[in-house]
């Protein structure tokens, strides 16, 4: 059974309330809104581009939402992790997420994961999950968490950002085909000085929304079973010319991952960013 064929309980009529102006959508409607109800997604990161990806999951009634991170709130981050406040600071992000999110919607689950996902526990952590978010700011914990998930045969919705630009793709190899996996775009680590973090070359807030609003919307499309998923394809917005752009992603043969499946017609991007706010 795949994740969109799984249909949750009944709906309460205080449910329907909440949900009524997304189900009157003709790919959603009720059986939609159980099916996210029945889901279980993994939120990687409670930061920039978590903040929106966790609201906008939580809005649209997903039924249990993890969130994995093991920072604190900082001054520096309120200008672009909005799910938190000045009366959050020195908490833990997964405290603060969770609370703003058990708040807008009483009719969700949320787990707190209050830890840095690693190799010692992204198997254990993805493993109760249907599908995963990843939110993060960095290169290794993007492979270890994508290792888990091709593992698992888990759904990887991924966004970065930084500056004034962004991107989002979703990792699907374990269908096979021509999905590619992270590997495939990044066959070895990337250098630090090809990687700056945020606090190095700056992040835009309204970016981060913007991509964290894509990776929401694609989380919820693979629940759904509707629409084109974006396995193969990495969508690039420039926030400065207020443009958006795609380039094709191919499966390598070579891939140290998922191996030796005939690529696909199409290139890599060179660097994309790879940092999340």
């Amino acid at each position: 059974m795949t994740l969109s064929d799984r249909t949750g309980a009944e709906l309460s009529a205080d449910e329907r309330v909440y949900y009524q102006r997304q189900m009157v959508l003709p790919e959603w409607g009720e059986d939609g809104q159980r099916r996210l109800k029945a889901a279980r997604v993994l939120v990687v990161g409670a930061g920039g581009l978590g903040a929106p990806v966790l609201q906008y999951l939580g809005a649209a009634g997903v039924g249990r939402i993890g969130i994995a991170d093991g920072d604190f709130v900082e001054v520096s981050n309120l200008h672009r992790q909005v799910i938190h406040t000045m009366e959050d600071l020195d908490s833990p992000k997964t405290t603060s997420a969770a609370a703003r999110l058990r708040r807008s919607n009483p009719h969700v689950e949320v787990v707190e994961h209050m830890l840095p996902v690693s190799a010692a526990n992204a198997d254990d952590l993805v493993a109760r999950y249907d599908i995963v978010a990843d939110c993060t700011d960095n290169f290794a914990t993007r492979d270890v968490l994508h290792a888990a998930c091709f593992a698992h045969g888990r759904t990887l919705v991924s966004g970065a950002a930084q500056m004034t630009e962004g991107t989002v793709t979703t990792f699907a190899a374990f269908r096979g085909g021509d999905h590619p996996c992270f590997r495939c775009l990044y066959p070895a680590p990337l250098p630090p000085d090809v990687t700056p973090t945020c606090s190095q070359v700056g992040v835009a807030g309204p970016v981060l929304t913007v991509i964290g609003g894509l990776q929401a919307m694609e989380v919820v499309k693979e629940i759904l079973g509707v629409g084109e998923g974006l396995s193969g394809r990495i969508v690039l917005y420039d926030g400065l010319s207020a443009g958006f752009s795609e380039i094709p992603l191919a499966r390598r043969p070579q891939c140290p991952c998922c191996g030796t499946a005939p690529a696909a017609d199409g290139r890599t991007l060179a660097h994309p960013p790879v940092t999340g706010g």
